[in-house]
Formats: C-alpha cells, sequence, structure tokens
C-alpha cells in the first residue's frame, strides 16, 4: 500500500459529496466515482500492455493480473463511497 491508495479514497468521497450537494442521491456520487477509478486503472492497464490498437477487448479489465497497487487503487475508494452511500440511506430512514 502506497498513498495514493489513500489518496483516491479521499478523491472518492469529494465527489461523493460534490453530487450528493448538487442531486442529494449518496449513491450517484458512490457509482461516478467508483467508475471513474476503474475507467482510470483500466486506461493504465492498457498503457502498460502496450499498443492499445492490438489489445483484446477485455484484456485490460484482467484484473487479476493488475498490479496489488492497482486493485488496492480502486478497492479502497469502492469500499468508502458504498459505505458512506449505505449508511447515509440508513440514517435518512430512521
Amino acid at each position: 500500500m502506497n498513498i495514493s491508495n489513500y489518496e483516491h479514497l479521499v478523491y472518492a468521497l469529494v465527489i461523493q459529496v460534490a453530487l450528493w450537494l448538487a442531486t442529494r442521491n449518496w449513491w450517484l456520487g458512490a457509482m461516478l466515482a467508483i467508475g471513474l477509478f476503474i475507467g482510470r486503472e483500466h486506461a493504465q492497464r492498457e498503457y502498460q500492455l502496450g499498443d492499445t490498437s492490438k489489445l483484446g477487448p477485455w484484456e485490460a479489465f484482467d484484473v487479476w493480473n493488475w498490479s496489488l497497487d492497482a486493485q488496492l487503487d480502486i478497492i479502497f475508494p469502492a469500499i468508502a463511497v458504498v459505505l458512506v452511500a449505505w449508511f447515509a440511506g440508513y440514517r435518512a430512514r430512521e
């Protein structure tokens, strides 16, 4: 683990809060943040594999062959935003 894993967590939460302020929907912010980081790590994996025009359509989505750092760059923010959305929804029902 390195500092970028925690930075991504903070950025995901900032995205989620910004979308909540605009839409009052915690889950929408969670989905946007998760999608952003999945896309980011996917693009980085494409560049690592080489010429993107010669890759198969799903080759860069082989998450099991990603580095641990790349996996954690998705897992940390995803868990954080899902927990925040779940907890906020739980609190709203009380």
